[in-house]
């Protein structure tokens, strides 16, 4: 598993980005760099089951199914992957998820002079880094977009 990371500065408070990132709305909006159907169904308090999720082209439902590990709200937020979902079907184990289960997405926030920091830790297995390392960083502008506009 490897690990990455990415961090970007946005001209807002803390509780500000923290909202935004994680609101419902919002989410779908910065998220759309990943997927244009992105959503989430769930919450997002320490211990909740959360499904991210997005649209196949064949209109099927399909995403990670995740839980969050830890949230101090505007301060950090840790999600642990435990599978994915197909449908309405929630796959824990087996060839499809072994990979990468457990990975770990974590994000924290800090705030100096009334600019905020998000760093985002995402563990990954080598086929996914290539993407991730140009989707996170177009998603993080997209956030800091919707937040400073």
């Amino acid at each position: 598993m490897k690990k990455l990371n990415y961090k970007i500065d946005i001209k807002a408070p803390v509780s500000k980005v923290y909202g935004t990132m994680i609101g419902k709305e919002t989410y779908k909006k910065w998220t759309a760099e990943f997927n244009p159907t992105s959503d989430f169904e769930g919450g997002w308090n320490k211990g909740d089951k959360i499904h991210f999720i997005g649209i196949s082209e064949e209109g099927k439902k399909e995403g990670m199914v995740a839980e969050i590990v830890e949230n101090i709200p505007d301060q950090y937020i840790s999600i642990r992957h435990i599978g994915i979902l197909d449908g309405e079907n929630e796959i824990t184990s087996g060839p499809q998820v072994e990979d990468w289960a457990n990975a770990l997405e974590n994000y924290s926030f800090e705030e100096n002079n009334g600019v905020t920091t998000v760093k985002v830790d995402v563990d990954t297995n080598e086929e996914y880094a290539d993407y991730f390392d140009q989707a996170w960083p177009k998603a993080l502008n997209k956030l800091k977009e919707i937040i400073e506009n």
